[in-house]
């Protein structure tokens, strides 16, 4: 009774879910790539309680032809002969030729999705089709309520529909982040870093919205030393900023920070590795994540592991089930680079209670680590068993077909 779990490419996240998942029923997962182009990972090699088939080792899966996903991917399900698939999404090759040998083989599907109403922009007939497509599948293992209420919408029955999918290794984060707190400030020291700052860690491309957030920034900093004191309380000194990671937008970025004349508190510390991430959420302050378009969001989730206080754009699919307004953070609108520039001078204020909203987001995400997605994986694999598998119309067949051969 093996599930086999489909994904593009095994990151720590993966590979902690998965780890989680073994401990509770046969998990062979099948990876399509051992490198893509848009994740610098390391790679994270071997397995933990579970099976491991990489389909192409050395390259991105994507960028190979249709054909040869597809023929892959029914070979290696062929030999494995799994008893539910857990497949990602509806939209890739692999994702695709996965449903077809489900329909062609009889075995019930599970869909995985991050997907919400809201995320990208929808077209009439395109969710014409993506509806033929997801009910292909007996049940579906998803992110969080809103992207929950989208595959409802796509026509996954309510009671088929479980809670999970999203999670990182908590305990990592949790555990590194107090480690190296109790060493400052050696650490700190070693890293360069401020003595208090906002965190944002995301690629540096068009939709992570790092324009607004250092404009915002700015904002912040002249409104922070055009304040008058309170009576009774110390006038609290503006934060830096530290932001993760990297892309073709920092160019552009610099010339931004350079205008604004921020060069001498904004650090620009490059893309950094897994395990160098503990490091920069221990010695923050508050998070910050401002895209215009999320799915989910999983650097909030490691943000709060680590204990910090977050402030979230409302356009990420994590805000709803991980924020809770005035008690571990807020929300936002993305494009309002005013109301991030004041929420972020009211975290910083002397006096606020960082600590306790710390405390708060250790708390809330407790309930979102990868037991949970190993929970949510095995209550929707029961549930597939127990649907069985999806007799499909000719004309889901016909869709999947064209998708396939487009």
């Amino acid at each position: 009774m093996k599930t086999a779990i489909i994904f593009h490419r095994l990151g720590p996240y993966h590979f902690a879910r998965l780890r989680a998942a073994g401990r509770m029923l046969p998990v062979l997962a099948i990876e399509t790539s051992g490198a893509d182009d848009t994740y610098d990972w390391d790679q994270v090699s071997g397995a933990d309680g579970f099976e491991r088939i990489t389909l192409f080792a050395d390259v991105d899966a994507q960028k190979q032809p249709a054909r040869e996903v597809a023929c892959r991917m029914m070979v290696a399900l062929d030999k494995t002969r799994p008893a539910v698939v857990v497949v990602p999404g509806w939209a890739d090759v692999a994702a695709l030729a996965t449903l077809q040998w489900c329909v062609r083989n009889r075995v019930p599907a599970v869909i995985m999705s991050e997907s919400t109403a809201w995320d990208e922009p929808r077209h009439a007939w395109r969710e014409r089709i993506k509806r033929q497509v997801v009910r292909l599948a007996a049940a579906g293992l998803v992110g969080g309520t809103p992207h929950k209420e989208y595959i409802i919408q796509l026509g996954m029955p309510a009671g088929r529909v479980f809670l999970g999918y999203d999670m990182v290794d908590n305990a990592f984060f949790a555990q590194s982040a107090e480690r190296i707190r109790s060493q400052q400030p050696a650490a700190r020291k070693t890293r360069g870093l401020p003595g208090k700052y906002f965190l944002a860690s995301a690629r540096f491309v068009e939709k992570k919205n790092l324009r607004r957030l250092i404009e915002a920034f700015a904002l912040y900093r002249k409104k922070s030393k055009d304040a008058k004191p309170e009576i009774g309380n110390p006038k609290s000194e503006p934060w830096d900023l530290v932001l993760l990671g990297d892309g073709t937008l920092r160019p552009d970025l610099k010339h931004l920070i350079a205008g604004l004349a921020l060069q001498d508190c904004v650090l620009l510390p490059g893309f950094k590795q897994y395990s160098d991430l503990p490091d920069f959420y221990a010695h923050a302050s508050a998070f910050v994540h401002a895209s215009t378009t999320e799915q989910w969001g999983l650097v909030v989730n490691e943000a709060m592991a680590s204990g910090l206080p977050v402030l979230v754009s409302n356009r990420c699919g994590c805000a709803r089930d991980l924020v809770q307004e005035g008690v571990n953070g807020f929300t936002f609108d993305p494009f309002n680079v005013e109301e991030l520039a004041n929420l972020m001078r009211r975290i910083s204020d002397f006096g606020f209670p960082i600590s306790d909203f710390g405390v708060a987001s250790n708390r809330i995400i407790a309930d979102w680590g990868p037991e949970r997605f190993a929970g949510g994986l095995k209550e929707s694999v029961e549930c597939a068993l127990q649907i069985g598998p999806v007799k499909p119309s000719w004309l889901q067949q016909l869709i999947i077909k064209v998708l396939l051969n487009k």
